[in-house]
């Protein structure tokens, strides 16, 4: 336990020691907690968060990083399957993104934000008081009553505890109307005496619900009799104090600002209220059309994935507004519209270079402002509110913002907020523009719902008839923000057949492969006891070869890729590379799975919903492994023909492999044939989905290609197991991804398709004249005894461990291997030629019948 009081450099020690208030609890509350004092007949003192991005300037990947991880406690809290039914509930204003940031961490969870501002035609869901605030009364606005009903969990945000009576109100108010078995009150830090811990869980037994607490650090604070008088007295003789009402910043600061061009420093209201109007520069965002501006009425994950796909193309236009000399900028978001100026601010981290950026908003919260290093709240900006409130014309607040030296100020409102009292002399806008030489606006549109909002929300009608990614757990054994799924699920549908029915049936031309799909493989012990010793031998080469081509695509096709997998050998080299993105540079990549299919194409439809919610120039698709290159030529003649139908252009045909032997593309880990152990399974090893379908009556022309999602072999998954083994490799790895990065970077990659025409040769000398059945690499060759009828098995002389379960595949099907001494791969499978369930063909002829 830590008492704050003794600590010098505490940015609460101010008050601590005029008023005797203790802050004790968890070593961590000095560093997430300062302390002020505010005009409250309630409370005298606030507590002052440096990681929530309202009062205090801070790093925008803290802040998010900060809500993102709560959400993360909050999904392992629950497991997956509750937290997919979770709905997640944030307090305005201060918590509003935070509680965005929270569901983004748990994942599938709408999110809904309390709200101080009433919308004309929005029935209001429910409310509740917070007493000890300073605008007490708090509306719940959905645009879809049913969002607050249903019996999953729900997860309600707030920044701190320090009664639960916020928390109490909250329940009684819901359970009465929307009961549920579980909720989850999660905060920053829980500040509640034992009386109140105690009041809390008195109340769950009484309604007979289960109530969990999540927070980032606990402690309690410790206030002597009298505070309260103290507090008052305090303010009021700092606030009376000549010249220190009207001053928004005192003497020292005032020194360190920076006043714009012709503009006399103020020392006083009086100055502010004579100032001309400032030049502002306004940027627009190409906000999505249709996307809620933040939660005050739902935000559902279809929302955060619109959101996701717009960000990088929203931060580069900020950051190309910027001037060329800017160094350090702050997005200053606007009272409750937190989530995205937070969103933008990370954004714009990533992709201005050399600029250190800084996040906060405005409040409606009177503090008092002391310049000393031990208080919390150093400077204030007063100006007059420019959203019309319902409670009347009134003062606003922006605390550390003047004297901080920010090159540049990013100010983010909502267009019902963008008003003449924004602009005018007194406005925010003008005063912020004495504090930095350079003030941006951005304007995000308010999101009216339902039959109140404006044309321009609807999309394109082709594009609304496409449905959202399927995830798990509903579809997949994935965790849902690892991958998004864009087929339809056909796990009702009898698709299997027996392989030589299949293989006669392909062969003969009666049907395509992908009409149908194999039965499942289910491996012997021994053949999964070799699965595990290949991937605890070759989970750091596979790391090594993961953190490589996520390198390359970062630096030369997008600083904020949207991976697209090639489903299903590629989606788990796509998990794989997102969690590298995110392991080495912070980044949350955005992934989909879609369906290609050799002779048929990619699947249109997945494209267009794709183009409808990214740039297609951020696409990178993504596959596990190249052979003789088909699926890369497919790709390109289908993102041709698409272009053509379609008109949408920008999305490149340049597959990122794990592995390239066949020297089939330029974005790749290794050009090795070695074993990656997802090549030896099919399903469990891929979240429990079959193989892609394409059947003309299952998969009509508005509808996304199909696959099954077998839950019953839920026992022998091993799919996350498989990326958590690469990805635990990770830090090891480092310094061998950076020189292999470097050494790829540097060296010509130019595809030389040397495993094409290997397969034409081979092709040509065993007989077979048909390169579809000849499939090179470790990871065709197995594919070739896991789903096809194999003929014979070429393995290169001298190949060891990497061809151990080959080898017993092959010996369990019957297969023989061929040891060739020339092999430009690790190995060769070759498919029964001219197949019947009567040939033989195992003497190393082709079967001609």
């Amino acid at each position: 336990m830590n008492n704050a009081v003794n600590n010098g450099d505490w940015s609460g020690s101010w008050v601590a020691e005029r008023l005797g208030v203790q802050l004790v609890g968890d070593d961590e509350l000095t560093e997430l907690l300062g302390l002020a004092l505010r005009r409250n007949p309630k409370r005298a003192h606030l507590l002052v968060s440096n990681v929530l991005g309202k009062h205090v300037p801070q790093s925008p990947s803290v802040v998010y990083g900060a809500g993102f991880a709560l959400g993360r406690r909050v999904r392992d809290l629950l497991g997956a399957d509750e937290a997919a039914r979770a709905v997640v509930l944030g307090y305005a204003e201060t918590a509003t993104g935070l509680g965005h940031s929270v569901a983004d961490g748990i994942g599938l969870a709408p999110y809904l934000h309390s709200t101080r501002r009433p919308v004309a035609g929005v029935a209001r869901a429910g409310g509740f008081e917070e007493s000890h605030s300073h605008a007490t009364s708090h509306l719940l606005l959905p645009e879809d009553p049913a969002l607050l009903v249903g019996d999953g969990p729900l997860v309600l945000v707030d920044d701190e505890f320090s009664t639960g009576n916020t928390v109490l109100n909250t329940i009684r108010d819901l359970h009465e109307r929307y009961p549920r078995r579980r909720y989850v009150v999660v905060a920053l830090v829980d500040m509640r005496s034992a009386a109140d811990a105690g009041r809390l869980e008195g109340f769950a037994r009484e309604i007979g619900a289960r109530v969990d607490l999540v927070a980032a650090a606990s402690g309690t604070v410790r206030l002597p009799d009298g505070v309260l008088e103290k507090g008052q007295q305090l303010v009021a003789r700092y606030e009376e104090a000549p010249g220190a009402r009207d001053c928004v910043e005192s003497s020292a600061t005032a020194a360190r600002a920076r006043p714009a061009p012709d503009h006399p420093h103020p020392d006083s209201e009086r100055t502010w209220q004579t100032l001309p109007h400032p030049h502002i520069t306004p940027v627009d965002l190409h906000w999505p059309p249709g996307l809620p501006d933040g939660g005050r009425h739902g935000f559902t994950p279809a929302h955060r994935t619109r959101l996701e796909g717009a960000l990088p193309a929203m931060a580069a236009r900020l950051a190309e507004a910027l001037p060329a000399d800017t160094g350090s900028v702050l997005v200053l978001g606007f009272e409750e519209l937190m989530y995205a100026p937070l969103r933008l601010a990370r954004e714009l981290e990533q992709v201005a270079e050399g600029v250190e950026v800084r996040y906060s908003t405005t409040t409606r919260s009177p503090v008092l402002a002391v310049d000393d290093p031990g208080y919390a709240i150093r400077t204030r900006l007063v100006f007059p509110a420019h959203d019309d409130p319902a409670d009347g014309p009134g003062e606003r607040y922006a605390y550390n913002v003047a004297g901080a030296g920010f090159d540049a100020v990013i100010a983010v409102v909502d267009s019902t907020a963008d008003t003449p009292e924004l602009h005018a002399p007194e406005g925010l806008l003008a005063q912020l523009a004495v504090h930095t030489p350079h003030v941006l606006l951005a304007v995000v549109p308010s999101y009216v719902p339902g039959p109140l909002a404006l044309p321009e929300r609807a999309v394109p009608e082709r594009h609304s008839m496409l449905p959202e990614p399927l995830r798990g757990p509903a579809f997949s054994s994935y965790a849902p923000e690892e991958v998004g799924w864009l087929l339809q699920d056909l796990s009702d549908v009898t698709l299997e057949a027996p392989t030589e029915e299949r293989e006669e049936a392909i062969q003969s031309g009666g049907a395509h492969y992908a009409e149908s799909l194999p039965v499942e493989y289910q491996p012997s012990e021994q053949y999964q006891a070799l699965f595990h010793a290949a991937l605890e031998e070759s989970a750091a080469r596979l790391a090594q070869a993961v953190g490589a081509v996520t390198e390359i695509v970062l630096a030369e096709r997008s600083p904020r890729p949207v991976l697209v997998s090639l489903a299903r050998a590629g989606t788990p080299v796509g998990v794989l590379m997102r969690r590298w993105a995110q392991f080495r540079h912070g980044l949350e990549l955005p992934h989909y799975a879609v369906s290609i299919v050799r002779g048929r194409g990619i699947d249109a439809n997945a494209l267009r919903w794709l183009a409808a919610h990214h740039d297609p120039r951020d696409v990178v698709f993504v596959d596990g492994w190249t052979g003789k290159g088909a699926i890369t030529r497919e790709l390109a003649v289908a993102l041709e023909e698409f272009e053509k139908s379609d008109g949408i252009t920008g999305f490149d045909p340049e597959i990122a492999v794990l592995a390239d032997p066949g020297s089939c593309v330029r974005t790749y880990g290794t050009r090795d044939d070695y074993l990656i152990p997802s090549a030896c399974l099919n399903s469990t090893v891929s979240g429990l989905i079959s193989r892609t379908v394409l059947r003309a009556d299952l998969v009509g022309p508005n509808d996304y290609h199909g696959a099954k999602f077998y839950r019953e072999l839920a026992g022998t998954d091993v799919s996350v197991a498989f990326l958590d083994a690469v990805s635990a490799r990770f830090p090891e790895v480092l310094d061998a991804v950076d020189a292999t990065a470097k050494e790829l970077l540097s060296a010509d990659r130019a595809p030389t398709w040397e495993g094409w025409a290997a397969v034409e040769r081979i092709s040509e000398e065993y007989g077979i004249h048909d390169v579809n059945l000849v499939k090179p690499g470790v990871g065709e060759t197995t594919r070739v005894l896991l789903r096809r009828v194999p003929w014979k098995i070429l393995a290169r002389a001298g190949a060891g461990a990497d061809l151990d379960h080959v080898r017993l595949l092959a010996e369990q099907r019957g297969v023989p291997v061929e040891e060739v001494a020339e092999l430009p791969y690790t190995c060769v499978g070759l498919i029964h030629p001219k197949y019947t369930r009567g040939a033989t063909g195992a003497d190393g002829r082709a079967v001609n019948v």
